[in-house]
C-alpha cells in the first residue's frame, strides 16, 4: 500500500468511526442532546472554522459528517491526500465531541482530553515572548520508557509544550516524568482521535488571537502554518489512522517526524531513526530556534518547570512563607564598585542547619552596573527574579520584596543543589537578558538573621520607599512618552498595544517603566516610543501621534484609538488580555469579568463568548479586554465616568483588586468601601437580582448620565 492509498485508508476508517459514535449517540441521547466541549465560546472549533457553523446539538451533527465525506477525494496527488487528512481531522472532532456528549467526564487523569478557551488565553503571552517556543506532539510509542522520558525531558528542558497521545503516555509514567501544563508536560488522551484537541488550540488560536472569521478554511491553515510553532513526532507503527492525521498535521503546517520508513515528503515529512536526533531534526524543520544559557547548576534550567509547585511532602528547605523573613533587592551601582560574578554567602547554607524542613531567613541582594543602566530599570531587573528562581528546577518561588516566598524540594538538594547556586542563576540571567545595560553583577545571599533584618532596615526598606513614591509620581500627565507594545503581533497581527504610565500592557505583564526599560534592551524591539503630541480629546484620551503610530504598527487595520474610553474606538485586543469590560445597559455600569471565571456572567455570556467578540486586533464598542491592574486606575474609562461605573465582578477577582480600587474610588469620588456596592456571583448574577442589590447598595452608576447616551449619540 503506498502512501496516499494508507491515508485513504486512515480517513475513510476515522469517518466509519464517526458515523458508528454518531449513530450510537442519536439512539442513546436523541437528536436534540447537547454537543460540544467544556469552556469554550467556539462550539467544535475546527468545523466552525471550516464551515462558520456553530454545532449545537447530535443532529446538527450529520452535516459535519458530510463535510467529512466531501473531502475525501482519493487521487494519487499530494493536495487532495492532505485534505483527507483534514477529513480526518475533522472525524476526529466529531469523535472526541461525542465522548463529551455520552460522557460528562469522558477523560481521567493524567489526560486532560480538551483544552479550555480560558488555558489557550493563557498561553498567550508566553508563545509570543518565547517561553514557549514551540509545541510538540508526540505520538505512538517509543522503543522503551527511557527513550520516551529522554525525548520528552528534551522538550521540556527547551520550553516548549509538550503533548502526548497514546502508549506514550505510560512510557513517561513508567520513566517518573512529571506531567500536567503547569510543567508544559500535557497528556491528551490514549486515542489517537485525542489529538484532535491540540490541533483545536492551533485553530483557535487563529479565531482567538488572529481574527481570522470562522467559514475561511484557507485563512486559517495559512494562519496555522505560519504562526503556531508546532510539529508532531509519530513513533512505533504506523497505522493507516495515524497516517492520516499526519496529513492533516503536514496540511496545517505541522511537520511530521517518525521513526519509522516512509516516502519522505522535504521539510513536512521526515524520517529520524535516531532518537539522539528527534529533538534537533523537528527543531529544525519547524524552523524553532532555541536559546539557551549554560549555568553552572545541577538541575534543569527551563520556563517549562515555571508552573511547578514544591508541595509540603517534597520540601527541604523554605525561606519566608511568614515563618522567616525573607527579601529580594536589585540595586544599581558604579562599575568600580562591582566584582563581576562575585557570588557570597553570609550565614549558613542549607546543609548545615538543623529541622526537617530546613527553615531560615533570607535577603538576596543584586548589585548590577552598566554604562546604559538607569535606577528606573532596578525595579525591572529585579521581578525577572521572580521568573530565574521558578525556571530552576525544583524550586518555587512567590512574590516580590520582602513578601517573597522561597522552597526548594528535596530532590533538587539531594541533586547538589545550594545556595550559591541561586547566585549562579541570576548572575548568568541577569547578564544574559539585560546584557545592553548591565556589564558586570555580583549577588550576596544572606542567611544570618541578624544581617538579614540589619540589611533590610539600611538598604532595602528606603529602596521600596522611593520607587513606591517614584511610581506614584508616574502619571500619564507626567510624561511626554507613551510606548506602543507589539509582542502579540506574532498572534494578532493587527493589534497594537498602548503602555501609558497609569494603563498597563492588557495582558497585565508590561509597564509603562517595562516597556521604557525593554526598548533600551532592544532598541529595534517591541517596544517603541511615541511622543505624546497632537492632543485631540483629553477626556477619552486621544492623541493624534498615537492615532498615526497604531495605524503604521497594524499596517493600517486600526487608525484610531481612545485611550480611556469603553465606547469609542477602544484599544484593540490580541487575546491574552486578563480581564474583559462589557456595559450592562439595565444597571448603567458595566461588569468586568477575568479569564479564570468560567460561569456565565450578568450579560448572559461566558468570559469566552464576551472575549470572542474582542479579540483578533478588532475593536468593538461597549467591550475591551485589559489587565486587573487597569481597573484601579483612575484612568479606567474615564471617559464614561470610571471606575464607579463597575457594578459586577466575579469574587475573587473582586477580592484581587479590592485594596486599590477602594483607595481609587475614596480618592476620586469620596466613596468608602466601594468594592461592597459591586456585585459578584455569591450574590446575583440573573440581571434583576443584580439590579437589585445595586438599588440596595445605592451604587452610584444608577444615578449617573445614562452609558448609553455616547453609543446612541
Amino acid at each position: 500500500m503506498n502512501l496516499f492509498e494508507t491515508i485513504y485508508t486512515g480517513s475513510n476508517q476515522a469517518l466509519d468511526a464517526a458515523e458508528g459514535l454518531f449513530k450510537k449517540a442519536i439512539d442513546e441521547k436523541g437528536k436534540d442532546a447537547k454537543v460540544g466541549f467544556p469552556e469554550t465560546a467556539y462550539s467544535l472549533p475546527i468545523i466552525y472554522a471550516a464551515t462558520g457553523q456553530k454545532i449545537q446539538t447530535l443532529g446538527e451533527l450529520e452535516g459535519a459528517i458530510n463535510v467529512v465525506k466531501s473531502l475525501i477525494d482519493e487521487q494519487p496527488r499530494l493536495e487532495p491526500a492532505l485534505n483527507a487528512g483534514l477529513a480526518t481531522a475533522v472525524a476526529a472532532e466529531i469523535i472526541e465531541a461525542i465522548k463529551y456528549t455520552l460522557e460528562e467526564t469522558p477523560y481521567q487523569a493524567p489526560c486532560s482530553g480538551h483544552i479550555t478557551d480560558a488555558t489557550i488565553r493563557s498561553l498567550g503571552v508566553p508563545l509570543v515572548t518565547g517561553d514557549i517556543p514551540g509545541v510538540a506532539v508526540v505520538l505512538g510509542e517509543c522503543p522503551d520508557s527511557e527513550t520516551a522520558a529522554k525525548i520528552i525531558k528534551d522538550y521540556q528542558s527547551k520550553g516548549l509544550l509538550t503533548c502526548l497521545v497514546g502508549k506514550v503516555i505510560d512510557q513517561a509514567i513508567e520513566a517518573n516524568v512529571k506531567m500536567g501544563l503547569e510543567l508544559r508536560v500535557l497528556p491528551l488522551g490514549y486515542d489517537v482521535t485525542s489529538v484532535i484537541h491540540i490541533v483545536s488550540v492551533a485553530i483557535r488560536a487563529s479565531l482567538i488571537f488572529g481574527g481570522v472569521e470562522p467559514g475561511k478554511l484557507a485563512e486559517h491553515m495559512e494562519y496555522t502554518a505560519k504562526r503556531v510553532p508546532a510539529f508532531v513526532n509519530a513513533f512505533g507503527p504506523l497505522s493507516e489512522l495515524v497516517v492520516s492525521c499526519g496529513a492533516g498535521a503536514i496540511a496545517l503546517g505541522f511537520p511530521v517526524i517518525t521513526d519509522q520508513k516512509v516516502l519522505e515528503v522535504p521539510t513536512l515529512l521526515l524520517t529520524q531513526k535516531d532518537y539522539d536526533k528527534v529533538v534537533a531534526t523537528s527543531l529544525e524543520a519547524r524552523g524553532i530556534k532555541i536559546k539557551v544559557t549554560e549555568i553552572p547548576i545541577p538541575v534543569g534550567f527551563a520556563a517549562a518547570f515555571e508552573g511547578e509547585r514544591v508541595r509540603k511532602d517534597d520540601l527541604y528547605a523554605e525561606f519566608g512563607g511568614n515563618k522567616t523573613e525573607c527579601w529580594e533587592l536589585v540595586t544599581s551601582k558604579e562599575l568600580s564598585e562591582i566584582e563581576d560574578h562575585k557570588i557570597e554567602i553570609i550565614g549558613p547554607d542549607i546543609d548545615e542547619v538543623d529541622g526537617e524542613p530546613k527553615r531560615l531567613p533570607l535577603a538576596i541582594m543584586v548589585e548590577v552596573a552598566g554604562k546604559n543602566m538607569q535606577e528606573d530599570f532596578e525595579p525591572v531587573l529585579e521581578r525577572r527574579i521572580h521568573y530565574f528562581m521558578n525556571y530552576t528546577e525544583g524550586v518555587m518561588h512567590v512574590g516580590q520584596r520582602d513578601t517573597t516566598w522561597l522552597r526548594i524540594s528535596k530532590d533538587t538538594y539531594a541533586s547538589g543543589f545550594r545556595l550559591k547556586h541561586i547566585g549562579e542563576v541570576l548572575y548568568a540571567k541577569m547578564m544574559d537578558e539585560f546584557d545592553s545595560v548591565v556589564d558586570k553583577c555580583q549577588v550576596t545571599i544572606i542567611t544570618d538573621a541578624e544581617k538579614v533584618a540589619e540589611m533590610k532596615k539600611a538598604n532595602a526598606e528606603a529602596k521600596y520607599t522611593a520607587r513606591d513614591e517614584r511610581l506614584a509620581s508616574l502619571t500619564d500627565e507626567s510624561v511626554d512618552t507613551f510606548y506602543s507594545c507589539l509582542l502579540c503581533q506574532s498572534f494578532a497581527p493587527a493589534h497594537v498595544c498602548i503602555v501609558t504610565p497609569e494603563r498597563l500592557g492588557l495582558c497585565g505583564a508590561v509597564s509603562w517603566l517595562d516597556a521604557k526599560a525593554t526598548k533600551e534592551l532592544d532598541p529595534s524591539g517591541p517596544c517603541q516610543p511615541i511622543a505624546k503630541e497632537g492632543i485631540e480629546d483629553e477626556v477619552k484620551g486621544i492623541w493624534s501621534a498615537v492615532n498615526e503610530h497604531v495605524e503604521e504598527k497594524s499596517q493600517g487595520a486600526v487608525s484610531r484609538v481612545t485611550l480611556y474610553s469603553l465606547l469609542e474606538d477602544p484599544m484593540t485586543s490580541c487575546g491574552c488580555f486578563e480581564c474583559i469590560a462589557g456595559i450592562m445597559p439595565e444597571a448603567n455600569g458595566i461588569v468586568i469579568v477575568n479569564r479564570e471565571f468560567a460561569a456565565t456572567t450578568p450579560v448572559g455570556m461566558t468570559f469566552g463568548e464576551l472575549a470572542s467578540m474582542t479579540g483578533g486586533g478588532v475593536q468593538t464598542p461597549g467591550f475591551m479586554g485589559h489587565g486587573r491592574f487597569f481597573i484601579s486606575s483612575k484612568k479606567f474609562i474615564s471617559a464614561e465616568g470610571g471606575p464607579q461605573r463597575i457594578v459586577w465582578m466575579p469574587k475573587e477577582l473582586k477580592d484581587h483588586v479590592q485594596d486599590k480600587l477602594n483607595e481609587t474610588a475614596k480618592e476620586m469620588y469620596g466613596i468608602d468601601n466601594f468594592t461592597d456596592m459591586i456585585c459578584d456571583e455569591t450574590i446575583a448574577t440573573d440581571p434583576e437580582e443584580v439590579l437589585n442589590f445595586l438599588t440596595e447598595k445605592g451604587h452610584p452608576a444608577l444615578t449617573m448620565d445614562s452609558i448609553m447616551s455616547s453609543m446612541e449619540g
